[in-house]
């Protein structure tokens, strides 16, 4: 059996910028095919799930978290601004860029990091067009190209419809990767899914 990963994630979030490139490695080293689902967790999925946007969380929760971050940022060696100038944003453009480049062969694996590293480690807005189309510039894209796919209409409708599934599949938190049957949730379950993919790899 093919070893693949849906892969689903927020652009803002920042367990899925922490988790992102290390996804890709872990993909390459096992062979692993990955599908990059970018869902609405925040306005939609929490929603239906229990989950509680973090400016509505308890204070406790809410200073737990920032201790979390910065000890993971400083265990992975990774770049991370704990408290973005421009967060949390607006991701809808980006977001629907990502499904383009995905449904049309492109590098939207590539984009999508990049895109959460503008966020979490360069404090941009991605907001911003100008910054959307820079980050896309800079991710080799066709910046005017794509922006102006991405709004058609029907990339939003498929982007919502990803969120919807991934209730279906069980899933209410960013991110998620689920293999088969399994769901592995947080960037801190990515042991778990290497072990898996490579049993799957190993079997073909």
């Amino acid at each position: 059996m093919t070893a693949h990963v849906d892969y689903y994630f927020g652009l803002t979030s920042p367990w899925s910028y922490l988790g992102h490139n290390r996804l890709r490695d872990i993909a390459e080293r096992t062979g692993a095919t990955v599908t990059p689902l970018e869902v609405s967790f925040r306005e939609t999925i929490f929603g239906k799930t229990g989950g509680v946007p973090v400016h509505k969380r308890a204070p406790q929760r809410q200073a737990y978290r920032l201790q979390e971050l910065e000890r993971w940022r400083d265990h992975l060696g990774i770049e991370l601004n704990v408290h973005p100038k421009h967060w949390p944003n607006d991701e809808t453009v980006p977001a629907n860029m990502v499904v383009v480049l995905r449904e049309t062969g492109g590098d939207a694996l590539g984009f999508a990091g990049n895109v959460m590293r503008a966020v979490w480690a360069e404090n941009r807005d991605i907001a911003d067009p100008s910054t959307i189309a820079e980050i896309a510039t800079d991710s080799g894209l066709d910046a005017k190209a794509v922006m102006h796919e991405a709004e058609d209409p029907k990339w939003a409708s498929l982007r919502m419809k990803q969120t919807d599934d991934a209730v279906e599949r069980g899933l209410f938190g960013a991110p998620s990767y689920c293999i088969e049957d399994q769901v592995y949730w947080g960037q801190d379950r990515l042991d778990f899914v290497e072990r898996h993919l490579s049993r799957l790899g190993s079997e073909n």
